[in-house]
C-alpha cells in the first residue's frame, strides 16, 4: 500500500510539471494583445484617418483565424511601441516590410509602390489585396489572392470604367473582359483550374512593371522565361524555332510569346502554320522579284519548299528578324538565317570546323550549310535528289575538292586527284559500282560538320582518331588493332605507328583481295621495318611476290594483318604454338622441323646465322675462283686462238680431203641437246627468281604466265636434265660393258674423260704456249677443259639438284633435316646455279664457239662430226692412234644434210643468243643492285 501510494504522488507530480510547462509554452506564444484589444473589440470604436471617420473594431475571431496570430499588435504597428495610452486616431499604416522584406522592396520599386509614393490615393497597398487583421493564406478559399480570385481582385482597379481607367486616362483595352474569354480565363473561371495563369502569374504579385521596363516580367526579353514557367516544353513545342538562350538574353528577336499570343487575349492556337507562309509568298511566288541590294532573286518556289523536310516550317522559324507589326516584316531582316535556332550541336561543330573557321573570316570560298543542303529544298540525306545522299556526297565535296576548283588550288599540300583516287577505291567502286549506300563516303570518314585538318588532334582522321573512325564500320577490325602491337594502347614504342591510312592510304583504298594491295603491303611494311623487309626479298616467298606471284605468303599471311602480336605472345601467328598452323595454311604437311625454317634470316650477320654466313661466303669464294681462273684462261688464250683462226683457213684452203670424222654417237648429240634445252629453260627462270629485284625480270616472268608457270617451267626443265644424267649413266655401264670390258679400262684408258697426269701436263703447257714460252701442246680425244666441263656438270647436278629437290619439297626434307638447313640450300642452289651458267655462257661458249678458230658457231656437238683437218689438227694424237690401230675408216661419216645443218644452225643460235642475253642481264643486275 505505501508503495502504491508512493507511486501514485509521483504520477500526479510528473503530470503536474508537463501541465504547468505546456501553459508556459502555451502563454509563450500567445502575444499579450489585452490592452489593445480592451478598446478594440468594441464594435462601436471609431476614429480619423485622413478627416475620415472609419470604424476601430478588430474582430478577435477573425484575428485569431489570421495569418498573423501569435504576433503582437506592436509588430505591425511599429509606431505604438512603448507609446502612451490610448494613442492618436491618425497613425500611419502598418509595416508589412519588417517581416516581408522582399515583397516591400519588390512592391516599393513597382507601379504600385511608386504611386504611393507620389500620393496616388487610387494606389493599391498591402491591405488593399490582402486585407488588414483577417488575412488568410494565399490558398484558402476565402483569401482575396487566392489564383480564383485575382481576376476579381485585380479587376477593381484594372476593369473597364473602374476610377483607375477613368481618372488615369488609361486606354480601354478590356483587360478582364479579354482574360475571362482567353484559354486562361477560362480554364480558372469555368473549369476551376487553379494552375492556370492568372494576372500575378504573368505580371508577378509585387514587382508589378511597366512591359518597356526591362526588369518587368512581361518585357520581350523576360516573356519567353515567364511563360516557361508554366509551359516547361515549349522550345519542344516550337521545333526550337528560338533556343532558349534567345528567348532570354536577346531582345527584339522573332518570336517571343506577345508576338504570336497576344496578352489577356490568348487562344487555342487552331490556325495553319503554313499561314504566315502564305502572307510571305504573296511576294515571293513571283519569279521576277529581286534583292534592292545586290540583284540576286528572291523567288521562292512553293514546290521545292512542300517537298523540302521544312515543309511545315514557317517562314518566320527561319527568317527570325521578321517583325509582324511591320507593314512588310522582312523589312526587317538584318542577317542571314541561322541555322543553329534548330540545329543547334550541328552548329557548334560547324563553328569549330575548318569550314566554320573560314566561314567566320569571311572567305569567299567557305561553305556554309546552304552550299551543302540547298536553301529552301532542304532534302533528307535519305532521299536520292538530295545533295548529302551518299552516292552524291564525291560529286558534292569534289565541287570544291577536285583538282582544278577553287579550294583545291589555294592549298598548297592539297592531296591530288582526291576524286579519281576514292572512285577506284573499294569505297568508290562500292558506292558507285554497287550502289551501296552504307559504304564510306567523304562525310563518314571526315564527318560532316566537324571536318578539321588530320593533324588536328579532334580531327577524325587524325592518326590518334583515325582508328576509331574506320573502326565505325569496320567494328571488329578496331577491336582486333587495339590489342595489336601496333596499337598505342598496347605498344611502348617511341616510333611512329601505324595506322589504317598508313597501309590502306586514305583515299585510293584497295580490296585487300585486291592483288595490288597484296604486292604493295610489303612495301607498305617496309616503311618501318626497312632491314626485315630486306630480308623477306632474299627468300623464295619474297623473291616471286616481286615476279608477281599472287599466292607466296606476304607478310600478313604470317604476321597476321590488324592482330599483329609479339612472337613471345601465345597469341600471335608466330608463336610456337600457332606457327605449324600458320605455315600449313599454304603448306598442308608442314610440321615442327619445317616451321624451323629461318624466314627472314641474314647471310650478312655471324653472330645471328653462322651457317647461312659460312655458307655464302664459301660459295662466293669457289665462284670467284672459278671464275678468275678461267676467265685468266680465255685471255691468256685469246691472242694465240686468233693465230690459230688464219693457219685453220690456208689448211682448210689447201687441203682437198672433204671426209668427216665421226666425233658424238646420236645418243650423245640427243642428250646434249635436250641438256642444251633445259639448262637453258633452267637458267633463264633461275636467274629472274635470282634477280627478281630488275624490272626486266619482273617483265620477263609475265611473258612465261607468271611466276608460278615460270616455276613450272623450271621444274620441268629440272626433270628433263636430271632424266638425260640417268640416261648418260647408264649409257656409261652399257660402254663398259660393251666396249671396255672392265671400269678401269674404262675410267684409265687413252679415251677415258677422268682427268690425269697428262691433263695437268697439257694445262701447263697451254699456259706456256699462250704466254710464247713453249710449243702447243698435243691433245688426244678428250682436253682437259673439256674434261673439267664433264665433271663439272657432275658436280652441278649434284649440288644444284639435291639442294632443288630440297627447295621443292620441303616438307619431306624437313622430316629429316632441320628447316634451317632450307635456308643453306637456298644460298648454294642459287650461287651454284650462278656459277653454271656464268661459266657455261662465258667460258664454255668461249671455248666452243666463241674461241676465233670456231667463230661463229662449232656445230660438231649437234652435227656429231667435222672436217677431216680440223680433226688433224685438234686431236692429232687420237688421229695417229686410230691411224696405227687401222680404224680410221669407222669414223668416217657422210656430210649432214643442208637441211639438217640448217636447223642445227637456227637451234645453235638461239641458244647462243639466249645465253649472251642471259650473261648481259646477269651484269646488268649486280650492277642494278650496287648502284
Amino acid at each position: 500500500r505505501i508503495a502504491y501510494f508512493a507511486g501514485s504522488l509521483l504520477l500526479i507530480a510528473i503530470a503536474s510539471f508537463l501541465l504547468i510547462n505546456t501553459s508556459i509554452a502555451s502563454n509563450k506564444n500567445e502575444p499579450d494583445n489585452s490592452e489593445c484589444l480592451a478598446c478594440h473589440e468594441d464594435t462601436s470604436l471609431k476614429g480619423k484617418k485622413k478627416g475620415k471617420t472609419i470604424s476601430m473594431f478588430v474582430n478577435e475571431k477573425k484575428l485569431k483565424t489570421s495569418v498573423h496570430y501569435g504576433a503582437a499588435c506592436t509588430d505591425c504597428h511599429v509606431d505604438l511601441l512603448n507609446a502612451d495610452l490610448p494613442h492618436e486616431d491618425d497613425l500611419p499604416r502598418a509595416k508589412c516590410g519588417k517581416c516581408h522584406q522582399d515583397e516591400q522592396k519588390n512592391h516599393d520599386i513597382s507601379l504600385h509602390g511608386q504611386a504611393i509614393k507620389k500620393g496616388d490615393p487610387l494606389a493599391p497597398t498591402c491591405q488593399t489585396c490582402h486585407g488588414s487583421h483577417e488575412i488568410v493564406k494565399v490558398k484558402a478559399d476565402n483569401s482575396p489572392v487566392s489564383p480564383i480570385k485575382i481576376p476579381y481582385l485585380c479587376g477593381q482597379c484594372h476593369k473597364e470604367g473602374s476610377p483607375v481607367q477613368l481618372q488615369r486616362n488609361i486606354p480601354q483595352s478590356h483587360i478582364l473582359e479579354n482574360y475571362t474569354e482567353s484559354i486562361h480565363g477560362y480554364g480558372l473561371l469555368h473549369k476551376g483550374l487553379t494552375v492556370t495563369a492568372t494576372c500575378a502569374s504573368c505580371h508577378s504579385a509585387h514587382l508589378i512593371l511597366p512591359h518597356t521596363d526591362p526588369r518587368s516580367s512581361i518585357s520581350r526579353g523576360n516573356i519567353a522565361k515567364t511563360c516557361i514557367q508554366c509551359h516547361a516544353k515549349i522550345e519542344d513545342v516550337h521545333q526550337k524555332v528560338i533556343n532558349g538562350q534567345k528567348w532570354e538574353k536577346e531582345a527584339h528577336v522573332l518570336p517571343a510569346c506577345v508576338d504570336c499570343h497576344q496578352p489577356h487575349k490568348i487562344r487555342k492556337v487552331y490556325y495553319a502554320m503554313g499561314l504566315a507562309n502564305e502572307e510571305c509568298m504573296k511576294c515571293h511566288q513571283k519569279t521576277d522579284l529581286k534583292s534592292s541590294k545586290d540583284g540576286r532573286s528572291l523567288f521562292v518556289d512553293v514546290r521545292e519548299q512542300n517537298h523540302s523536310v521544312h515543309s511545315k516550317t514557317a517562314c518566320s522559324q527561319c527568317h527570325t528578324d521578321v517583325l509582324p507589326s511591320s507593314k512588310r516584316p522582312c523589312e526587317s531582316i538584318q542577317s542571314k538565317v541561322n541555322c543553329g535556332s534548330c540545329h543547334e550541336n550541328v552548329n557548334n561543330n560547324y563553328q569549330k570546323s575548318m569550314h566554320g573557321e573560314l566561314h567566320a573570316l569571311k572567305d569567299k570560298d567557305a561553305p556554309d550549310c546552304k552550299t551543302c543542303h540547298g536553301s529552301h529544298k532542304v532534302l533528307a540525306k535519305s532521299n536520292p535528289e538530295s545533295q548529302i545522299f551518299p552516292a552524291n556526297i564525291p560529286t558534292l565535296c569534289s565541287s570544291c575538292h577536285m583538282d582544278g576548283k577553287k579550294i583545291a588550288m589555294r592549298i598548297k599540300d592539297a592531296p591530288k586527284n582526291l576524286v579519281s583516287q576514292y572512285s577506284e577505291s573499294i569505297h568508290g567502286k562500292g558506292l558507285t559500282k554497287s550502289g551501296l549506300t552504307v559504304t564510306a563516303t567523304c562525310a563518314d570518314c571526315h564527318t560532316a560538320h566537324s571536318e578539321r585538318h588530320h593533324k588536328d588532334k579532334l580531327s577524325s582522321t587524325h592518326p590518334d582518331n583515325i582508328a576509331h573512325t574506320c573502326g565505325k564500320c569496320h567494328y571488329g577490325i578496331e577491336q582486333q588493332f587495339d590489342k595489336s602491337i601496333h596499337s598505342k594502347l598496347v605498344s611502348n614504342s617511341k616510333e611512329k605507328l601505324p595506322t589504317c591510312k598508313d597501309c590502306h592510304s586514305a583515299h585510293a583504298i584497295k580490296g585487300t583481295h585486291n592483288d595490288a594491295f597484296r604486292f604493295d603491303i610489303m612495301k607498305t611494311c617496309g616503311k618501318c621495318h626497312e632491314k626485315i623487309t630486306h630480308t623477306y626479298f632474299d627468300t623464295y616467298h619474297g623473291k616471286v611476290s616481286q615476279l608477281g606471284s599472287k599466292k607466296a605468303a606476304k607478310c600478313y599471311d604470317c604476321h597476321g594483318a590488324h592482330d599483329i602480336l609479339p612472337v613471345s605472345n601465345p597469341a600471335s601467328h608466330l608463336s610456337r604454338e600457332n606457327v605449324v598452323a600458320t605455315c600449313q595454311k599454304c603448306h598442308p604437311n608442314a610440321n615442327r622441323r619445317f616451321a624451323g625454317y629461318l624466314t627472314h634470316a641474314t647471310h650478312h650477320d655471324p653472330d645471328k646465322y653462322p651457317f647461312l654466313f659460312y655458307a655464302f661466303w664459301g660459295m662466293t669464294s669457289l665462284l670467284i675462283g672459278t671464275f678468275l681462273i678461267s676467265w685468266l684462261h680465255t685471255l691468256l688464250w685469246l691472242p694465240r686462238s686468233i693465230q690459230m683462226r688464219k693457219k685453220m683457213k690456208m689448211m682448210e684452203a689447201s687441203s682437198s680431203d672433204k671426209r668427216r670424222i665421226m666425233r658424238f654417237t646420236p645418243l650423245n648429240r640427243a642428250l646434249h641437246i635436250i641438256m642444251v634445252t633445259s639448262f637453258l629453260i633452267l637458267a633463264v627462270t633461275g636467274m629472274l627468281l635470282k634477280f627478281s629485284y630488275t624490272s626486266i625480270a619482273q617483265s620477263i616472268v609475265m611473258s612465261f604466265g607468271g611466276a608460278e608457270v615460270a616455276g613450272v617451267f623450271h621444274r620441268i626443265a629440272a626433270s628433263m636434265l636430271m632424266g638425260i644424267f640417268i640416261i648418260h649413266i647408264i649409257d656409261l655401264f652399257r660402254k663398259k660393258k660393251e666396249d671396255y670390258g672392265t671400269w678401269k679400262n674404262m675410267l684409265f684408258g687413252p679415251d677415258s674423260l677422268v682427268p690425269n697426269l697428262k691433263d695437268a701436263q697439257d694445262a701447263k703447257a697451254s699456259i706456256l704456249w699462250f704466254i710464247g714460252k713453249g710449243p702447243q701442246p698435243q691433245y688426244g680425244r678428250w682436253t682437259y677443259w673439256e674434261k673439267f666441263d664433264y665433271f663439272a656438270v657432275f658436280w652441278g647436278i649434284f649440288i644444284i639438284g639435291s639442294t632443288g629437290f630440297a627447295l621443292w619439297f620441303p616438307a619431306f626434307f624437313t622430316k629429316i633435316i632441320p628447316g634451317e638447313f632450307l635456308n643453306i640450300a637456298t644460298i648454294i642452289h642459287s650461287d651454284e646455279a650462278l656459277l653454271a651458267t656464268g661459266f657455261i655462257f662465258t667460258v664454255h661458249f668461249f671455248n666452243t664457239h666463241f674461241r676465233p678458230e670456231k667463230f661463229p658457231m662449232d656445230t660438231v656437238v649437234f652435227t656429231g662430226s667435222y672436217s677431216y683437218e680440223e680433226f688433224k689438227h685438234e686431236r692429232p694424237i687420237e688421229h695417229q692412234q686410230l691411224l696405227e690401230k687401222g680404224e680410221l675408216d669407222k669414223y668416217i661419216v657422210p656430210m649432214p644434210s643442208r637441211f639438217y645443218q640448217t636447223i642445227v644452225k637456227i637451234f645453235g643460235w638461239g641458244a647462243l643468243i639466249t645465253g649472251m642475253l642471259v650473261v648481259v642481264f646477269i651484269i646488268y643486275s649486280m650492277l642494278y643492285l650496287y648502284k
